[in-house]
């Protein structure tokens, strides 16, 4: 009987070892094999480079808005 429990319980953990490392292995298993074979076909993804697209957008977008900004915005304030 617990060899039975042993087998159940260790069985069910390689089984779901195994179904973990299948999920996430085969959506990527195309680039991977690309990579093995020394190719780079599929653009990467760069978070960095959006980044940066994004702050320059936001800085002109600044520099747009300061352009116009009104005499009252501009005075200086006190430290609170």
């Amino acid at each position: 009987m617990a060899t039975l429990m042993a087998v159940m319980v260790f069985g069910g953990a390689a089984a779901l070892a195994l179904y973990a490392l299948a999920a996430t292995v085969l959506p990527q298993a195309s680039r991977i094999a690309a990579v093995l074979r020394g190719q780079s076909g599929n653009v990467r993804f760069e978070p960095l480079s959006s980044l940066v697209r994004a702050e320059r957008r936001i800085a002109v977008r600044r520099w747009a808005a300061g352009s116009t900004m009104t005499a009252a915005a501009l005075r200086p304030r006190e430290a609170a």
